[in-house]
């Protein structure tokens, strides 16, 4: 039979045909806006409905469906409530399935639910597939997206992304990750085996699209109550995705299989999934023309212009919706002074950052959240209305004015995670601060585990990091940066940003949202706890045997079912 890819479009359909509107000023006509779906479109998105796409007329599947995947990093966790970042969110995504998916383009789709509802935005009801399973072949129930919200914001569990349930307006999550309420209060209970209802503590019309998030994956209870050692390792882990974890080498390889269990893997294709770990731009690259990588996660900057022309068709560069930065130690040490981080935001020159250092299509990230951010229409910044050269001559008075200066230079050490274009951008700003402040700067990197300790533990002054969106919406961005959040590396505190951030989730309208998310945009360029330097773009190689790759989902989504290698055409003999 031909293979399929579910597309399911019904939801954009649905949407558009009883709303009757559309954002005009979003980028990319793909993007449905979530705000203006009314509670009956949402009430009718059978997943049976959903359109489905075969393989293009002619292509022709190669005999061997296996694939190597480049991720930056050795995964810190395969368990969904510990992932991190995105070495760890790529394999937990080929591993388990959430309530909804994305398409190729960013929107939500069925996963495990075929359906959901809301009267109200603010208590949805999901249907669940009844052929969904683990890959023990039990099936996956309402009960066990229960038990895995409850252990996600179980203070026990110590989650990273234990706030995306109170972001996410979960009845009680915060409450809960305050250790104020037990876990069995989270305003989740299963109707029954196949329905599951979520209740909010305010209307959420966007609810679907957060539980596409790996944070809400399903995790397997018996496994994990009976586990005797780490339950994800090879021969331990069960998952609900569409592959299963066959073998890990540390530093080398994770391997997944298809999982026979999986409810639709008749339509994947690609049989094996291996994922390498490198963090080097220039030995990925160097692996994937020689043929053993097939898409890598980025490639050196310089020599972008080079592979465009000896790799024709193979490098991409569309804009993700991601955020470049620096976070500043607002808690301890010469950065909680809110003089000396403006002083060091200003003095970076963006435009350089984007043009000279990078050089693929990066733009200049003036606020947090990207361009393009769905319902966001951003309002000029200080930086923006001022020359560099102006931004410098003030940046060195606020510096003065906070003691620092020829007889008394800054020093400050700045942290990044080991990466080739993290130390090019690190020497360029070092470089910046030096030749405009004075500012003495140690570089420091570390690879990703050791990072994450120093950055958990506020050992740092300045440190790189980055944001990609969770889901197409400004608080996925600015909900970063609220008190308790765990990726609220600054330790910014607030309580009227957090008011801010409080208001915008009940506001009704998208102009109120606009309007409050705005403001906070204002106080994060005021209060400067971070300093945004460049919006990414979706660098990478794609192999032109490999098809199906998402390279227009605007958060960089990518499933491995969706993609399978094509056999290409046999030279005509001369």
């Amino acid at each position: 039979m031909p293979y399929k890819y579910h597309l399911c479009l019904a939801v954009k359909g649905a949407a558009c045909l009883i709303s009757g509107q559309r954002n005009e000023k979003q980028e990319g006509a793909h993007m449905v806006n979530w705000y203006r779906l009314s509670a009956l479109a949402l009430a009718m998105m059978p997943a049976t409905e959903c359109l489905a796409a075969t393989l293009p007329p002619g292509a022709h599947l190669a005999a061997r469906q296996e694939i190597v995947r480049q991720i930056k990093d050795e995964p810190a966790s395969l368990d969904p409530v510990q992932a991190v970042g995105l070495p760890e969110m790529q394999v937990i995504r080929d591993l388990f399935e959430g309530l909804t998916n994305q398409d190729s383009t960013g929107n939500i789709v069925p996963g495990v639910a075929e359906r959901w509802q809301s009267n109200d935005n603010k208590t949805w009801i999901f249907t669940l597939r009844r052929d969904a399973r683990w890959s023990d072949g039990k099936p996956v129930t309402a009960a066990d997206f229960v038990y895995s919200w409850q252990r996600l914001v179980d203070p026990a569990q110590r989650s990273p992304f234990a706030w995306f349930a109170a972001l996410g307006g979960i009845e009680n999550a915060g409450a809960i990750t305050r250790g104020e309420k037990p876990p069995s209060s989270l305003g989740v209970t299963a109707i029954d085996a196949w329905h599951l209802k979520v209740t909010l503590d305010h209307p959420v019309a966007y609810f679907p699209s957060l539980v596409a998030n790996v944070c809400l994956f399903p995790v397997p209870r018996d496994v994990i109550r009976s586990a005797k050692n780490d339950w994800t390792q090879p021969g331990e882990l069960v998952g609900n995705g569409a592959y299963q974890l066959q073998q890990r080498v540390v530093n080398e390889k994770i391997v997944l299989v298809r999982n026979k269990d999986y409810w639709d893997n008749t339509h994947t294709v690609l049989n094996k999934v291996t994922f390498v770990p490198i963090n080097e731009e220039s030995a990925a690259t160097q692996r994937y023309r020689a043929g053993n990588i097939d898409i890598t996660e980025s490639f050196p900057k310089n020599m972008y212009r080079l592979l465009k022309k000896e790799l024709p068709g193979q490098v991409y560069t569309p804009m993700q919706l991601g955020t470049y930065y620096y976070a500043f130690n607002t808690r301890k040490g010469p950065t909680a002074d809110v003089r000396v981080r403006r002083a060091l935001s200003w003095s970076i020159d963006r435009q350089v950052i984007a043009d000279k250092v990078l050089g693929t299509g990066e733009k200049p990230a003036w606020g947090f959240t990207p361009v393009g951010t769905q319902g966001f229409h951003p309002q000029p910044l200080y930086i923006q209305q001022h020359t560099q050269q102006e931004l410098n001559a003030q940046a060195k008075s606020l510096l003065a004015s906070a003691g620092y200066g020829p007889g008394r230079p800054l020093h400050l050490t700045l942290l990044y995670n080991t990466a080739e274009v993290h130390q090019k951008i690190a020497i360029a700003i070092a470089s910046m601060w030096k030749k405009n402040l004075g500012v003495d700067v140690t570089l420091q990197n570390q690879e990703w585990k050791t990072y994450l300790d120093s950055r958990n533990q506020g050992n740092f002054d300045v440190i790189r990091a980055s944001w990609i969106a969770d889901y197409n919406e400004p608080s996925t961005f600015l909900g970063l940066l609220t008190r308790g959040n765990s990726g609220n590396i600054s330790g910014f505190s607030n309580p009227q940003y957090d008011a801010l951030l409080a208001r915008a989730a009940r506001e009704r309208t998208e102009a109120a949202r606009n309007s409050d998310y705005n403001k906070a945009e204002q106080m994060i360029a005021e209060e400067v706890p971070i300093a945004p330097i460049y919006q990414y773009t979706n660098a990478r190689l794609i192999s032109p045997r490999v098809k199906g790759y998402p390279i227009n989902n605007p958060e960089d989504v990518a499933y491995s079912r969706e993609m399978w290698i094509e056999q290409p055409p046999e030279k005509s003999a001369r």
